[in-house]
């Protein structure tokens, strides 16, 4: 697979909206998808974390693939979850999302079985072997209970059809080796949204985003204004952006983000057990980080 696959810009990681009656709302989902194309979101991340894909079956799993791809209908790259802690599994959820229409696959290092890091990298490279779509490896310690190391990261990286980490790991000088060593056209994505400007200012491609789900323009313009080296405009964009970030983790993700867009009318804030809607006594500080963010533009001084 080309590394010219590889991924830039700010993908969202799209959250998964169910009505009342619990099942996924796919006239809410295809709206989303609309407007996060509208607003020139980069490429979407449909059925990860934070889409709750580990509540949906895998037929409801399949459909929110297919929906996103209809409505993108060419035009961005779909970045499909296709994470599991077993590896067969793993492998048959990724042929689905190949048959769903999927452009990518996302690979979380496996959850709780907490394997050495040889066993992560079989794991990843068995995927890899069994699937001919470009792979995007995910390392997000605090939800998998181990690190995928650098080392781990790079030599997977040597794999034909491995073209991106998303890594969220929160350690720079993790990321940092990475950049330094990663094969040409290996793409390094920020799974923090906190983090996305020093590690493209560091020499990284963009960001999987959460808080794109309710301000798509703005991270997209941040990774913009970043990639393409304005550093004083993503710096005023991030500080813009910052209150939000950290708001849209004051709960587990994605409890503030989907009350976010509840509030913006673009869902039922709807989650599926054990998740939980977002607490009366954090509203107010999502509430008041999103208005801030998406407050009109300054208007410049003549």
């Amino acid at each position: 697979m080309s590394r010219e696959q590889a991924l830039r810009g700010c993908g969202t990681a799209l959250v998964t909206p169910f009505g009342d009656d619990g099942a996924v709302d796919e006239a809410a989902l295809r709206a989303l998808v609309r407007w996060q194309l509208a607003e020139g979101i980069d490429f979407l991340v449909p059925c990860g974390s934070t889409g709750e894909a580990a509540t949906l079956s895998p037929g409801e799993q399949r459909r929110v693939v297919e929906v996103v791809v209809e409505e993108v209908a060419g035009r961005v790259a779909v970045v499909a979850g296709a994470g599991a802690n077993d590896t067969r599994r793993a492998i048959e959820t990724s042929r689905m999302m190949r048959d769903a229409g999927a452009t990518h696959l996302l690979h979380v290092s496996p959850a709780y079985s907490k394997p050495p890091q040889r066993g992560i990298e079989a794991h990843f490279r068995a995927i890899a072997d069994a699937v001919d779509l470009p792979i995007v490896l995910y390392n997000v310690p605090g939800r998998t209970a181990s690190n995928m190391e650098a080392a781990t990261t790079l030599r997977l990286a040597e794999v034909a059809n491995v073209v991106a980490v998303k890594e969220a790991s929160g350690s720079l000088p993790q990321v940092l080796e990475i950049l330094r060593d990663r094969p040409a056209g290996f793409a390094v994505l920020s799974g923090d949204d906190a983090l996305t400007l020093p590690m493209v200012a560091a020499g990284g491609e963009g960001v999987i985003s959460v808080v794109s789900n309710a301000t798509p323009r703005l991270m997209a313009r941040l990774c913009a204004e970043a990639l393409a080296g304005d550093l004083v405009a993503a710096r005023a964009t991030q500080d813009r952006l910052l209150p939000w970030m950290q708001a849209a983790f004051v709960e587990s993700n994605p409890i503030p983000v989907k009350a976010a867009l509840a509030a913006m009318g673009r869902l039922r804030n709807v989650l599926r057990l054990p998740l939980v809607p977002l607490a009366e006594s954090n509203a107010r500080v999502v509430d008041d980080a999103l208005r801030a963010a998406l407050a009109p533009d300054p208007e410049p001084v003549s």
